[in-house]
């Protein structure tokens, strides 16, 4: 597929805010349907997830503390007919080892985001035998 870049957004997330939601509230607002989003900050009591294929489920990993935001990258498409952000991140913490995998939610402390709206034919998750919810293949 083939997109063009549209509008940029930055925004400070307030504390206390549950991030993934924010953002999904924020896409879905802006009327952002397609795009890239990244971000650092701090994140409290955060969840990841990793994806165990034989059992076609996350994994759920509850970290507890403040987690430095090392890095926050992912993507805009729909899910259900709505603005989804499906997010990646890498947090530290405070004796410099990381943490990384699907983030499934955390409290902001601090959280800086960027969002790269893009323009073009919009992407649909679907559900897959494989248990995740995806965008079709781009065929060869």
């Amino acid at each position: 597929m083939r997109f063009s870049k549209g509008r940029n957004f930055m925004f400070r997330v307030p504390e206390g805010r549950e991030l993934v939601g924010f953002i999904n509230e924020f896409a879905k607002k802006n009327n952002v349907l397609i795009g890239t989003v990244s971000a650092i900050g701090t994140l409290r009591n955060p969840k990841i997830g990793y994806f165990l294929e034989t059992e076609k489920k996350y994994k759920v990993m509850e970290l507890s503390g403040v987690y430095e935001l090392v890095s926050l990258s992912g993507n805009i498409s729909l899910k259900d007919g709505e603005s989804f952000a499906h997010i990646h991140v890498a947090l530290g913490d405070s004796e410099g080892k990381l943490w990384g995998g699907h983030l499934v939610e955390g409290e902001v402390f601090v959280a800086e985001v960027y969002i790269q709206e893009l323009l073009g034919e919009p992407l649909e998750r679907k559900p897959q035998e494989n248990g995740l919810t995806l965008w079709d293949a781009e065929p060869l």
